[in-house]
């Protein structure tokens, strides 16, 4: 698939371009980022000097937000070719990995929008030659209840009886500890979104992230050098919609 063809597929689901998050949205997030609240902090820890104003800059510039200052409500953006750069990024990381025989863990707090990616991407890695890390046993998420459920070869946050949407690092933790104290191996890579990204981030794992645009976290993790890309993307749309972005990751890292 083409540039130009997955643009054109991107901005009419409204992956890119005009999107559904609005502005007066993301810039409250900005703010309840740098306050550190939790579920906005997505377990991402601040190395360098931020506030408004530069954390506002790198949303303009890495997610593709309308830089006007005087724009406070209404319908914002995310940039189809940020989007589309950081893709690519994170096809040829999973494409060498995957060809090395590397093992790669992949985790979603979005299980109704992110969840089908994820697990294409995971299925082809997996056909292609990757170890995809799975354990046979649920893990219980210690102060937070509930515990981390594979689904299809992807990592989710299970708790009464459900996936539910989090932004909480707490479910990453407790797998990677789960997986360090049965003698397992730290991943060569991970591919996930939200508080599951950010956590393997400030953990020192080569990370790749996807992410909205009012989840400034991730963006931060990877102007600071901890996450190695993150794809801007509206992460919860009608899951057929990601198609295109599937197919276009597959062929690119060269697993279709």
């Amino acid at each position: 698939m083409d540039r130009t063809t997955l643009a054109n597929a991107l901005e009419t689901a409204r992956i890119t371009g005009q999107v559904a998050t609005p502005r007066e949205n993301n810039l409250s997030h900005i703010h309840r980022f740098l306050a550190q609240e939790r579920q906005f902090d997505f377990g991402v820890e601040l190395t360098r000097e931020w506030n408004f104003d530069s954390v506002f800059s790198l949303m303009v510039d890495r997610c593709g937000l309308r830089p006007e200052t005087d724009f406070i409500e209404g319908v914002d953006t995310i940039s189809t070719e940020r989007c589309i750069e950081a893709l690519e990024q994170l096809a040829a990381a999973i494409g060498d990995v995957t060809r090395a025989g590397g093992e790669i863990l992949f985790a979603t707090g979005h299980p109704a929008g992110l969840l089908p990616v994820h697990m294409a991407i995971a299925a082809a890695a997996e056909t292609r030659g990757a170890t995809i890390t799975q354990q046979t046993n649920a893990v219980p998420v210690p102060g937070l209840g509930g515990d981390c459920r594979q689904i299809n070869r992807v990592w989710t946050w299970h708790q009464h009886g459900g996936t539910p949407h989090t932004h909480l690092a707490e479910p990453m933790h407790a797998l990677l500890d789960d997986i360090t104290r049965r003698g397992g191996q730290t991943p060569d890579l991970i591919v996930a979104d939200h508080g599951w990204a950010g956590a393997a981030s400030t953990r020192g794992l080569r990370t790749l992230g996807y992410a909205d645009c009012n989840d400034p976290a991730l963006f931060v993790a990877e102007a600071q050098g901890s996450i190695e890309v993150t794809v801007p993307l509206d992460d919860d749309v009608v899951p057929y919609l990601y198609e295109p972005l599937i197919d276009f990751v597959l062929e690119r890292a060269g697993l279709d």
